[in-house]
C-alpha cells in the first residue's frame, strides 16, 4: 500500500533530509585515493550519531555499516570494509537515516581523482536521469512516465538502465510501496499523488544492464562495465516534486 504522509509527517522528513544532505556534503569531501571504504562509514555513523539520528542501514536485512560504498561495477549495497580508493576509482555513496520517526535516503556517485575517458559522461548521464525522473513526478502522472522518461533519456546517451533494481517509498520504514522501476512504458502502473514520499535512484551501467551478486553480498554489473548511482528523497506536492535531500 501506497501511504500519503501528512504536512507535519514531510515537515519532519524534509528536516532529516536536510541533515543527511548537509552529512553527504561533508563525506563527498572527504572522498580522495588512500581513504578506506570503512573509514567513510565511520565518519557516516558518527555524523548521524552527532545530528539527533539513526543509520537506517546498520543491522538491516544483516547489513554490517551505515553507509554502502559501491566501487566501479559495483552497483549498490556494497559493504564498507579496509579496501583502500584507488586514483581512477568510481564510488557511490548511499546513505540512509532515520530522524524523529521517519528515514531519508540519497546517494551520489563520485569519481576517486583523475578517471578515466568517458567517465564523467557517465557521472553526467546519471544525475541528469534523476532530474528528469524527479520531474515527471507530479500529480497525474504516473510510475511508468517516471521509468520511461528516464530509460529513453539515458539509452539515448548509449548506456543501459539496471532493471533488476529500483527506488521505493520511503517513510517510517526505509523501504515502502510502491517500487519504482527506471524503466517502463507511458502511462501504466499507480497514479502519483500529492503527499507521497519516494527516493527515485537511477543506476546507470556503461555496458549492459544485467546484474549479478558481488562477493559481500551488494550487486554489482554481470558484464563488469562501470555502474553509476544517484538517489534524492522527494516529496510530491500539487505542483511537482520537491527534493527533501538538496547538497548546498
Amino acid at each position: 500500500m501506497i501511504t500519503i504522509k501528512t504536512p507535519e509527517e514531510i515537515r519532519i522528513i524534509a528536516k532529516g533530509g536536510k541533515i543527511l544532505a548537509s552529512i553527504m556534503k561533508k563525506l563527498e569531501k572527504k572522498v580522495r585515493p588512500g581513504i578506506t571504504t570503512k573509514e567513510l562509514d565511520e565518519l557516516a555513523e558518527e555524523l548521524i550519531f552527532k545530528s539527533g539520528g539513526k543509520c537506517s542501514f546498520k543491522g538491516y536485512q544483516g547489513f554490517p555499516g551505515c553507509l554502502c560504498t559501491s566501487i566501479n561495477e559495483e552497483i549498490v549495497h556494497a559493504v564498507p570494509s579496509d579496501r583502500v580508493l584507488k586514483e581512477g576509482d568510481i564510488i557511490s555513496l548511499d546513505i540512509g537515516m532515520k530522524y524523529k520517526g521517519f528515514h531519508t535516503d540519497m546517494a551520489r556517485t563520485l569519481p576517486v581523482g583523475r578517471v578515466g575517458k568517458g567517465v564523467p559522461e557517465l557521472i553526467k548521464v546519471t544525475k541528469e536521469a534523476l532530474k528528469i525522473g524527479i520531474g515527471e513526478t507530479k500529480p497525474g502522472n504516473t510510475f511508468g512516465d517516471i521509468g520511461n522518461a528516464i530509460q529513453k533519456y539515458v539509452e539515448s546517451k548509449g548506456f543501459g538502465v539496471i532493471r533488476e533494481l529500483c527506488g521505493h517509498g520511503i517513510g517510517k520504514e526505509i523501504h515502502e510501496d510502491p517500487q519504482i522501476l527506471n524503466y517502463g512504458r507511458k502511462g501504466t502502473g499507480p497514479e502519483v499523488k500529492e503527499g507521497m514520499v519516494l527516493c527515485l535512484e537511477p543506476m546507470v551501467a556503461v555496458g549492459d544492464w544485467a546484474i549479478a551478486r558481488s562477493g559481500d553480498g551488494g550487486f554489482k554489473t554481470k558484464d563488469g562495465s562501470l555502474s553509476c548511482h544517484f538517489e534524492d528523497t522527494i516529496a510530491v506536492t500539487k505542483n511537482g516534486a520537491k527534493v527533501l535531500t538538496v547538497i548546498k
